[in-house]
């Protein structure tokens, strides 16, 4: 009897301690998935029932020329940051490894003091220094292009600078995990390798990169749902223009919802972004397995 209460005691205390995660849980997530599954198969407002319309919003969806012109845009904003933000927070993690004591503090002080600031902030430093009359960063544009360029107007020049505000907003905490996973690295083996006449790329090449690996993917898993989610800088910066030429599918949800009052139709777009995250991500993460295993 005494060994049943003893049971019963600490699944009492199990439970009281997993009880809150639950019901945190279901209010936070499970709840708002489960009615974004709802509305997406109804004609409702923002706010309201609706009527149950079935699959009509997906066709809808498929059939809008815009949600394509957003999906290739958020797979072209991938592919300018996430590979090369990952590249860059290496090279520094590296470079700032050699540094010590108050000069490396003061080094990832100014790599980290981005990632901190608001959104706001950012897009006004930025939108400040590239303004097309008065922004400090025009003669280096000038310099490239030949002449000035309003860069958050033109086609061609919106998403790659937006990709450079965000590469230079964010990397600081890829810095920060590269830099620990570095440290992470036994230094006998580096010792070990000198004695036995490995330079320095020969280490790099047979030491750091393989246990630097499972750091390096994880930074490209998070980067790419970062960068899948992408909404704020493209907001402020251009509201998707010139020409739908910066419009994201999450733009294409706060359109339809808060301006055009469609909670049926945002919810399917909402649902559908959440599962191609999902997807690609999971994807790209059982790739970079994968590849670390070979």
């Amino acid at each position: 009897m005494a060994m049943i209460r003893n049971q019963r005691r600490h699944r009492l205390v199990a439970y009281s301690l997993i009880l809150p995660f639950v019901a945190i849980f279901s209010l936070v997530f499970a709840y708002p998935i489960v009615e974004v599954i709802r509305l997406s198969f109804t004609n409702a407002t923002l706010i309201g029932g609706g009527e149950w319309v079935g699959l009509q919003n997906y066709r809808e969806l498929l059939s809008d020329k815009l949600f394509y012109t957003s999906l290739k845009n958020n797979g072209y904003f991938v592919l300018l940051t996430v590979i090369p933000t990952t590249a860059i927070a290496l090279g520094i993690a590296l470079m700032v490894q050699r540094l010590s004591g108050r000069l490396q503090a003061l080094a990832l002080a100014l790599f980290f003091l981005p990632y901190i600031l608001p959104v706001s902030v950012v897009t006004q430093i930025w939108a400040w220094m590239l303004d097309f009359q008065f922004g400090v960063l025009q003669p280096v544009l000038e310099l490239i292009a030949g002449k000035p360029i309003p860069v958050f107007k033109n086609p061609h020049w919106v998403m790659p600078m937006v990709a450079l505000v965000t590469i230079w907003w964010t990397n600081g905490f890829n810095v920060l995990l590269l830099l620990a996973g570095l440290r992470n690295i036994p230094q006998d083996l580096y010792e070990a390798s000198a004695l036995d006449g490995a330079n320095r790329r020969q280490q790099f090449a047979r030491i750091t990169w393989p246990l630097l690996w499972p750091v390096v993917a994880l930074v490209l898993t998070l980067q790419l749902i970062l960068q899948l989610k992408l909404f704020d800088q493209v907001y402020l910066l251009s509201e998707g223009g010139p020409f739908n030429s910066s419009y994201v599918l999450l733009l294409m949800v706060y359109r339809e919802a808060f301006q055009q009052n469609n909670g049926g139709y945002a919810a399917a777009i909402s649902l559908v972004v959440f599962l191609l995250i999902v997807t690609v991500s999971v994807l790209q993460y059982q790739l970079l397995r994968i590849r670390g295993r070979k």
